[in-house]
């Protein structure tokens, strides 16, 4: 069937509609020494909002979670915002940690107004070495010694009349007191006088024994010694027991002597800081010093001690000593805490343990230490969701700081390999505003598997990664040219070169009018960009450096996209850039690296046979194929049903294939290109090899867009250039890219001197009538297509597809008659 030419030449894009320049100037600015430094956030207003929502809300869990790409300025953003809020003086407190008299193993705390515990501090130490130097002196006094020494001599007097009485009693029953050694210890003893000597019981009856004493002397001796055994014992308790009266006696005198001074100077500190728990805990440091004066004898030891244990020796007043933990005396603004290593002892604090003389590890109240969390009680933390959940135990013990609004410090052993800390501080109540820094990925983890975090972190903040092109936004972002020009005393940028930054930024953000908020990498180009034209000795930076900036970086990075080319030119990788063929049709694909995406053209093949299986995805069968390609596949068969098989069934087997593709294909952008390729193998109409095809398609014929344009665009013009450029070559793109294109100054040289061509494609007929050059026809009302048009001769040829698989096999006369029965009826 003959087909005719189309009408009209196709719809190609100028190099003026390519060109995305940026022509904002402002009268009299020449460099940017001319503007301003930015000073303010740029493009994230809805995130402003947000956070600003988070941090004015006092309420219970409204926590914020910023969410957004690395690089658009979240934690400067975040920074900023703090430090430009009310600057009123804040209501902040000191912490301190002091020893529990009555359970050591619980450390109190005490909270004081901002400078207060530094005070406090101060006060008890002065408190303590004030006595320690004033009751030794007491002690040594003539009034205190007076008093021991009548107390003594009054109690020894009782004793020794006690021991003379017990050893008149002695003499009249005619024994003795001896001292017997036994071993180390010498024990008194009472021996019954014979002929004026000590002799023992046990010998006395061993000469009765032989004989050689009376019997009966010796039974009266035995009730004697034992009557005086019994008084002897009676004896000894009593004298232990003025002993001990003696021993309270002087605590008493000393309690006397000392209980006034130590009264005055606690109860004047009571008055200082009147607070209750403050109060309560002066108290029990009242009761300890006169419950325990021996330890003013400081390295003595005490009663029933036979040496002072080491901890004293160190230090014997060591347990009223108070650990402030968080002064907060010369802060004079909301605390921000950006807290960069996140690790367990940095956020909540920690006790230090030592190992004492005997080898065990112990710690105290002295031994805590504080972390960031407590440092931004009353203002605000900023951690980074990465950092922080890097850490082990540290997300768990967040949440629950946050669900309590206390702090308990434990020990950090998050691996159990050491012993437990052996006590547990008082917790401390915070109020404190956390802000978690990470990826939206992170957060909707969070959101979907932690009831808890919902509850604390109440705000999202979402940063953009780009933002609308507008007048306003372009001068801001020259005012952050001259930002980062001082902060890293770069070169100045001219007025070209600062509307390169922008052209740039239109480009990493993808479409013509938006800009990208990631200023970490326009930062790094502005650098580069003065790095340039230091290297060629220029005094400012204009858009040639910026060029060559960006080609340098591309230089960097783009190895792979080189070796590639390299089998480009080697004919390995077989793509033809000129003439025609059937079947046959060259798509394109983007190679993403991370940092680097470019693009490739891809030989796409077509077969087309008589048979039922229908559309034959040879990537599928291979599983080389992903759920979007092969969702693009199942689309493309429901066109051609929705074209051809209205009045006949669609009877053929074709099979599509990504030629020398050797590992996974996936995306819908390859659909349309699919479709040309069947179209042509089912009547072998050649398809222009200078044209590359992308775009979706779906079952009503029409092109979708796509992402990756311009970088498949400038991969099928590299290879196109390689192989020198006829003028014949371009490249089909769905017509919603055009506003997405943003091509190398090179590209669009190219177009405008008529070497390179790009064609925005609607329709599929559009897209045919490019390839073939020939009219792609149109569904008449009364069925059919328009004649000598591609889709009448595609339904004709499909017809008699159908025709031939119902008639296989079957006689050749009835054969004949019936199929000029169905073609004559279908004419009609």
């Amino acid at each position: 069937m003959p087909l005719r030419k189309p009408t009209r030449k196709p719809l190609e894009l100028t190099a003026k509609k390519l060109d995305y320049s940026v022509r904002y100037s402002v009268r009299g600015v020449k460099t940017s020494d001319d503007f301003a430094p930015c000073q303010s956030i740029i493009g994230q207003e809805k995130a402003i909002e947000s956070i600003k929502t988070g941090l004015a809300v006092k309420s219970v869990g409204y926590n914020i979670f910023v969410t957004g790409h690395t690089g658009t300025g979240r934690t400067t953003t975040i920074r900023m915002l703090l430090e430009h809020l009310d600057r009123e003086q804040p209501n902040l407190n000191d912490y301190c940690y002091v020893n529990n008299f009555k359970n050591t193993d619980c450390p109190r705390v005490l909270i004081f107004k901002a400078g207060e515990g530094r005070r406090f501090k101060k006060d008890m130490a002065y408190l303590i070495n004030s006595l320690r130097k004033v009751v030794p002196k007491i002690f040594l006094s003539d009034d205190f010694k007076d008093r021991h020494n009548r107390i003594t001599r009054e109690f020894e007097g009782r004793q020794k009349a006690l021991i003379h009485d017990f050893e008149e009693k002695l003499t009249e029953a005619g024994f003795v007191m001896v001292q017997i050694q036994a071993g180390l210890s010498v024990h008194n003893e009472i021996h019954p006088l014979i002929d004026e000597e000590p002799v023992s019981i046990e010998k006395l009856e061993e000469l009765s024994n032989e004989g050689k004493f009376p019997l009966s002397k010796l039974d009266e001796l035995r009730r004697k010694w034992d009557s005086l055994r019994r008084e002897f014992d009676n004896t000894s308790i009593e004298s232990k027991k003025l002993s001990g009266k003696l021993e309270d006696a002087l605590e008493k005198l000393r309690f006397f002597i000392t209980a006034p001074l130590v009264t005055e100077k606690v109860n004047l500190l009571k008055k200082r800081y009147p607070d209750e728990k403050t109060s309560g805990y002066l108290d029990e440091v009242h009761e300890e010093l006169l419950g325990d004066l021996d330890r003013f004898r400081e390295a003595q030891p005490r009663r029933g001690e036979e040496e002072p244990p080491p901890f004293r020796k160190r230090e014997p007043f060591e347990d009223f000593s108070v650990n402030l933990i968080l002064d907060n005396a010369e802060t004079d603004s909301v605390p921000i805490v950006i807290e960069k290593s996140p690790n367990f002892r940095n956020l909540f604090g920690s006790l230090e343990r030592v190992v004492d003389r005997f080898g065990y590890w112990r710690t105290d109240f002295t031994r805590i230490f504080t972390g960031s969390m407590l440092r931004a009680t009353g203002g605000y933390l900023v951690i980074n969701a990465m950092d922080l959940f890097s850490e082990p135990a540290v997300w768990t013990h967040l949440k629950r700081t946050l669900c309590n609004h206390e702090l308990e410090i434990v020990g950090s052993d998050p691996f159990n390999m050491m012993a437990g800390s052996g006590i547990k501080p008082e917790p401390i109540p915070i109020d404190v505003k956390v802000v978690i820094i990470g990826a939206p990925y992170v957060y909707n983890i969070l959101w979907q598997g932690d009831e808890e975090f919902r509850k604390i972190f109440k705000i999202k903040a979402e940063f953009d990664s780009v933002m609308k092109l507008t007048d306003s936004n372009v001068r801001k972002y020259m005012e952050f040219v001259r930002k980062v020009i001082d902060e890293d005393a770069l070169l100045p940028f001219d007025l070209s070169g600062m509307q390169a930054v922008v052209e740039y930024s239109q480009r990493l953000a993808g479409r013509r009018k938006r800009l990208t908020s990631r200023f970490a990498i326009i930062s790094d180009m502005v650098r580069e960009g003065s790095l340039c034209a230091e290297q060629r000795r220029s005094k400012v930076v204009t858009r040639k450096d910026i060029h060559a900036a960006v080609l340098k970086k591309r230089s960097r990075v783009n190895l792979t996209e080189e070796k590639i080319q390299e089998l480009f030119d080697d004919n390995t990788l077989m793509v033809a850039t000129t003439g025609t063929a059937v079947g046959q049709i060259n798509g394109l694909s983007v190679y993403n690296l991370g940092e680097y995406a470019f693009g490739r053209p891809t030989r796409i093949t077509a077969s087309v046979s008589l048979g039922k299986a229908g559309v034959i995805n040879i990537e599928r069968e291979a599983d080389l194929s992903g759920p979007t390609h092969n969702k693009g596949v199942l689309v493309l068969s429901g066109y051609l049903r929705n074209m051809f098989a209205r009045d006949k069934p669609l009877v053929m087997t074709a099979s599509i294939s990504f030629e020398q593709s050797y590992s996974g294909v996936d995306g819908d952008s390859a659909s349309s290109t699919e479709i040309y390729a069947i179209l042509s193998a089912i009547i072998d109409i050649p398809i222009k090899q200078s044209i590359a095809v992308t775009g979706s398609v779906n079952q009503k014929g029409e092109i979708q867009p796509i992402g990756g344009v311009n970088e498949k665009i400038e991969g099928f013009f590299d290879v196109c250039k390689s192989r020198k450029l006829t003028g014949n070559q371009g490249v089909m793109i769905p017509h919603q890219n055009v506003n997405d294109l943003l091509l190398r100054p090179d590209v669009i040289d190219a177009v405008k001197a008529g070497r390179f061509h790009i064609y925005p494609i609607k329709t599929i007929s559009e897209g045919i009538e490019v390839l073939t050059s020939y009219t792609a026809g149109r569904r008449l009302k009364g069925g059919g297509f328009t004649t000598d048009s591609v889709f009448a001769a595609v339904d004709t040829k499909l017809y008699d597809m159908a025709l031939a698989i119902q008639n296989f096999g079957k006689d050749d006369n009835n054969n004949a008659n019936q199929t000029n029965k169905l073609k004559s009826s279908r004419k009609k």
